[in-house]
């Protein structure tokens, strides 16, 4: 039974048993949306080998791009922490913020205006039908967690936040922090 109803702004954390999963296996994700028709989320640690420049080369920002989830990786998405720059920016929560104006975003880059505590690009994103969620949460896919970081969450994420999650969850998520991403080189 879920104990704890998911909401946008929280944390979805891969439970161990999804190991072989290829797109979720050890992800921590900013669950950015949560209604009735569904949830939409994105990644946070699961960095890609490009950089914006590498996917749009007109930029000179060579920031990071990460897989943000399975669902139209041919698209790019991005959250910030700086609504006072970039208009139409939709709150997640706590001083985190989901897209805006595209343009604007361009152009603050190529002022050197933005940093990579202030914004975070993804290919694609994590998405779940109406009750899907729901079902993943019943089957103990996912640990659901608030976020504790606030804005700072941008900076905060990395490789390794799965394995600091499985740490700070303690008992016997302390043994999977430490455990082969494939159990079959153990």
């Amino acid at each position: 039974m879920i104990t704890i109803k998911p909401k946008k702004g929280d944390l979805l954390i891969a439970e161990p048993s999804i190991i072989g999963d290829l797109s979720f296996n050890r992800s921590v994700i900013l669950l950015a949306d949560y209604n009735s028709q569904g949830s939409i989320g994105f990644i946070l640690n699961k960095p890609l080998e490009y950089t914006l420049q590498d996917l749009i080369p007109e930029t000179q920002a060579d920031f990071k791009v990460f897989n943000g989830g399975p669902v139209e990786q041919d698209n790019l998405y991005f959250i910030h922490q700086v609504p006072e720059l970039i208009p139409d920016s939709i709150e997640i929560s706590l001083g985190i913020f989901w897209g805006g104006n595209f343009d604007v975003v361009l152009k603050l880059l190529e002022e050197n205006k933005l940093s990579n505590s202030d914004i975070r690009f993804f290919l694609g994103y994590s998405g779940w039908d109406s009750q899907q969620l729901e079902n993943e949460l019943l089957s103990n896919s996912w640990i659901i967690t608030k976020n504790v970081y606030k804005e700072e969450l941008i900076e905060k994420c990395c490789e390794t936040f799965w394995k600091e999650k499985m740490l700070e969850l303690g008992g016997n998520y302390q043994l999977w922090s430490n455990a082969p991403e494939n159990p079959s080189y153990n």
